[in-house]
């Protein structure tokens, strides 16, 4: 059986791995901070110490990292050691430019590296339903494409290195801007007395439906911001789709928009807290 890799356990990347061993894969795993580390290890993965020692006797090896920096270092040393026909799987939400850097680099010593950032939050990773983007060589997605659908449901290969990037990146406008939507809507509802639970719930029924109305209406109605998705992770996400916006030139005025509003929120110190927070930039929390 091929040996797989698993670099970087946090909200996301932990369940996935989790769901590979439940699929019986062999799996090795790394991770800056070790607590995940061993948990994985108690349910039968094995502990490698660096990036290096999962290049050097894995297969197939996939990231889940926080940043772009993180992504050029990690994937950069794994392609130092890795040895020819490896597969990188990168699900990490990147900047596509990197994508194609790593994927032209590998490509130099037959290594293919794949760009596969992923939608649907930690509970689609916990539950193996993610939409999974990806970006690069054909034969290399079909390859390990049975291994991606046990982490996923909706898997399409977008186009050529660093296609994943992009569509993630316009995938995170959505859902940011969303996100902003529903917090003025359920804002405009209270401040007009009205009551957010029922307005809320027939708002479900209606053409304003959305996951993100259902799910993080909830959180704004509740004030819960434990994070399933980080504010100051997707404020990361906007700025890359704005770097883009400005070499294609593509008009993002809402994005814009809606980053500066997380801006202030991290700045407020809440980017730990969900991205569904953003209520509280809306709302004008901080002047009540």
């Amino acid at each position: 059986m091929q040996i797989i890799g698993f670099i970087g356990l946090g909200l996301m990347g932990k369940p996935m791995a989790e769901n590979l061993l439940r699929a019986t894969f062999s799996l090795v795993v790394h991770n800056r901070s070790r607590a995940a580390v061993d948990e994985l290890v108690t349910q039968g993965a094995r502990a490698a110490n660096s990036p290096r020692e999962i290049g050097e006797q894995c297969a197939v090896i996939f990231t889940m990292l926080p940043n772009p920096e993180t992504v050029a270092t990690v994937v950069g040393e794994i392609l130092e050691f890795a040895r020819a026909d490896t597969i990188v799987v990168d699900c990490s939400t990147s900047h596509p430019r990197l994508a194609r850097e790593l994927a032209e680099r590998g490509a130099q010593r037959g290594i293919f590296v794949l760009d596969a950032p992923v939608s649907g939050g930690q509970v689609g990773a916990e539950q193996a339903t993610l939409s999974m983007m990806v970006g690069g060589d054909e034969n290399a997605f079909a390859r390990v494409l049975p291994v991606l659908q046990h982490l996923g449901k909706n898997i399409v290969r977008v186009g050529e290195a660093g296609a994943g990037q992009i569509v993630k990146a316009a995938n995170q406008i959505i859902v940011a801007l969303t996100i902003e939507a529903v917090a003025e809507a359920l804002n405009f509802v209270e401040k007009s007395g009205v009551d957010p639970v029922k307005a809320h719930k027939v708002m479900l029924g209606g053409f304003a439906t959305s996951r993100i109305l259902e799910l993080h209406g909830q959180r704004m109605i509740a004030r819960n911001f434990v994070p399933g998705g980080r504010a100051e992770t997707h404020l990361k996400d906007l700025n890359i789709a704005l770097d883009v916006a400005q070499t294609n030139g593509a008009r993002l005025p809402g994005t814009q928009r809606v980053a500066e509003m997380f801006e202030e929120l991290i700045a407020r110190g809440f980017g730990d807290e969900d991205h569904a927070a953003l209520w509280r930039i809306v709302a004008n929390e901080f002047d009540n």
